[in-house]
């Protein structure tokens, strides 16, 4: 992956966008990667990615059975009421 300081970037942007493609730029500050550019056409790819990741999550929770309202309510009382008392301890 290409890398290019933040002055450079800050000083020759235009040509920098002109050459992203589908590798990202890493940006960095202080020798220290700070940031990543990409184009515009990859954040869409990765966005659409993530969108299809997060949809078969959902269907497949869909099918799931669900978490009644008492068990919901015995989980939360043991998650936090429990810590309470431990700390109190």
């Amino acid at each position: 992956m290409p890398k290019v300081s933040a002055t450079e970037l800050k000083n020759r942007l235009g040509s920098y966008l002109a050459e992203l493609g589908a590798e990202p730029l890493v940006v960095e500050k202080a020798g220290k990667a700070a940031a990543v550019v990409l184009s515009y056409a990859e954040y869409e790819r990765l966005q659409a990615y993530e969108d299809h990741f997060w949809g078969e999550r959902a269907l497949a929770a869909a099918h799931e059975p669900a978490v009644g309202v008492e068990e919901s309510m015995d989980f939360l009382r043991r998650r936090f009421f429990e810590q309470d008392e431990d700390a109190a301890d």
